[in-house]
């Protein structure tokens, strides 16, 4: 009961953060750039119930992100279909089709795994390109509607900042008390031993394939957000260099923490733009902060309360010895 009053507690605390986030910018660019750290925050906790608690390693997310964004913006754009009915849409034809790739591709593990996840993404990313008459092709797909209630439009930074993060917050509840279930711990157990897990009664096979549809349809929701938030696709942003920087976004965060995929998708959203300054050594610095990171906090951003623990412990000590 204590955990759960944790979590909840946590939870609320986060929330009442994103919230009153926007209170403290008058808009502008940097409420955007706030509107993409709640977009890449959702394909990190999906990836992240993939990779940091199933241990199931995948290259192909930013597909799944990519066939939300152009199954969205197709059905809209060019079908007239209402964005909201799109997204739902979107979310069911991602899903089968993680569905129906998981099982084949589940069976691999390790590099095999990523090189077959890696595959699939680069296909879907060919399909992007040179389906012209669907998608655009490399110009990209325009006249992409923004969301609307009524006669309410989602059309300025701060009404997408709170329609993004209010399903990133939907989307990170799910996740938390996913991982604190049952079902969790089959996941943990999974990455510890999958043989082991099978062995306790874990149908192992089923329950890969299961998590990764639902991180695929995540994966497509967020690429339904991004479709009607910017009202403008490219292949370009779905490329296999996404789906590196995704994965980079979870290790950073720390694998295996819900919190730890926004740490990780706030940094590597926020920090190109502080980058900026360095213009063509911006590259350097980045991959030296990486390079550090996985030296120096292997267990990512999440664990730098715990690694503080022990020095404030010390620090206490000392002013209680000086007393």
């Amino acid at each position: 009961m204590g955990t759960e009053r944790h979590a909840a507690l946590k939870f609320i605390l986060f929330t009442c953060a994103v919230l009153a986030a926007p209170l403290f910018f008058s808009g502008g660019y940097l409420l955007n750039v706030l509107v993409f750290v709640g977009i890449n925050t959702m394909l990190a906790v999906g990836l992240n119930l993939l990779l940091g608690y199933a241990g199931q390693i995948s290259l192909g997310q930013a597909a799944f992100y990519g066939l939300g964004a152009y199954i969205s913006g197709v059905a809209t754009a060019t079908c007239g279909m209402n964005p909201w009915t799109a997204m739902v849409l979107a979310a069911a034809v991602v899903g089968l089709i993680a569905f129906a790739i998981g099982f084949p591709i589940l069976k691999l593990k390790g590099h095999y795994l990523a090189m077959a996840t890696l595959g699939f993404g680069i296909i879907v990313y060919i399909v992007f390109n040179e389906w012209v008459e669907l998608t655009g092709g490399p110009s990209g797909l325009i006249g992409i509607p923004s969301y609307s209630v009524g006669e309410f439009q989602f059309d300025d930074d701060l009404k997408n900042y709170y329609l993004i993060w209010g399903f990133t917050l939907v989307a990170i509840l799910l996740s938390v008390n996913l991982v604190n279930s049952r079902i969790g711990r089959a996941l943990r157990a999974i990455h510890d031993s999958e043989v082991a897990a099978r062995v306790v009664g874990v149908n192992a096979r089923l329950l890969k394939v299961q998590i990764f549809t639902l991180s695929a349809v995540i994966s497509s929701i967020a690429g339904s957000l991004y479709a009607h938030t910017m009202t403008f696709i490219s292949p370009a942003s779905f490329g296999f260099h996404f789906s590196v920087e995704l994965l980079t976004m979870v290790v950073i965060g720390g694998l295996g923490s819900v919190y730890g995929s926004f740490l990780g998708a706030a940094l590597l959203t926020l920090l190109p733009e502080f980058l900026r300054t360095f213009q063509d050594y911006d590259i350097i610095v980045y991959g030296l902060i990486l390079v550090l990171m996985t030296m120096f906090m292997p267990g990512g951003l999440v664990r730098i309360p715990a690694l503080l623990a022990p020095l404030r412990g010390k620090m206490k000590a000392g002013a209680g010895n000086n007393a």
